[in-house]
């Protein structure tokens, strides 16, 4: 779920994350727009993946059959996390903190917080093995390189 803010910055990870995902879909939410009906993110398997509660060093027991993400700035995903009806009461995926090793697009607001990219990628690594988030981790590294080659500050 993308706040409608980030949906033309040019460092907008969750864009890279949905071409690579064939599974994904990008759903934006802005607070003055049609509010996102609360059926549509609900689900048995629905986990919501967010820096709160414990951290998981292994998959939940069934394992979620659908993440939401909220791609936003830490400020604008805290604010959508109260304030969209379907996300209270999801269960929360909470990932270990991790120091960042990786080169940014952004500047950190803090310890463990990551891209949107950077944090689906863990998610699949939890719930499905290196396989599957190796690819990400990649992509991320290469738009990256683009962006500094291109002349544009980080």
């Amino acid at each position: 779920m993308r706040h409608l803010a980030e949906a033309n910055r040019s460092s907008n990870t969750a864009r890279l994350a949905h071409l690579a995902l064939p599974n994904s879909e990008i759903v934006d939410h802005a607070r003055m727009h049609e509010p996102i009906d609360p059926a549509r993110l609900a689900g048995e398997h629905t986990w919501l993946l967010f820096p709160e509660g414990a951290p998981r060093d292994a998959p939940p027991e069934p394992p979620p059959e659908r993440l939401i993400i909220l791609d936003a700035t830490w400020h604008q995903a805290r604010r959508m996390r109260q304030r969209i009806a379907g996300l209270r009461g999801l269960p929360v995926l909470r990932l270990p903190d991790v120091a960042a090793t990786r080169e940014r697009m952004r500047e950190s607001p803090g310890h463990g917080l990551v891209s949107t990219i950077e944090a689906i990628a863990r998610a699949l690594r939890l719930l499905e093995g290196d396989a599957a988030a190796a690819p990400l981790e990649r992509l991320f590294d290469r738009a990256v390189r683009a962006a500094r080659s291109s002349g544009r500050s980080i």
